[in-house]
């Protein structure tokens, strides 16, 4: 077994522990929270960030 063989298979454990950590994480996530509280936000913070200044539309006047 080569250098690059076992760079491979250290690639392969990586992704796939990287995989079950995404995993785990998604299932205390969603067993912490709820659903509604994921998916909404605090009335005005996202329009606030949506602002834009006239002057900064794109184009030179």
């Amino acid at each position: 077994m080569n250098n690059f063989q076992l760079l491979e298979y250290a690639a392969w454990g990586l992704s796939a522990l990287l995989g079950l950590w995404m995993l785990i994480d998604l299932i205390r996530t969603d067993r912490t929270y709820s659903e509604e509280l994921l998916t909404s936000s605090q009335e005005g913070e996202i329009e606030d960030a949506l602002v834009i200044d006239p002057t900064h539309q794109g184009g030179h006047r």
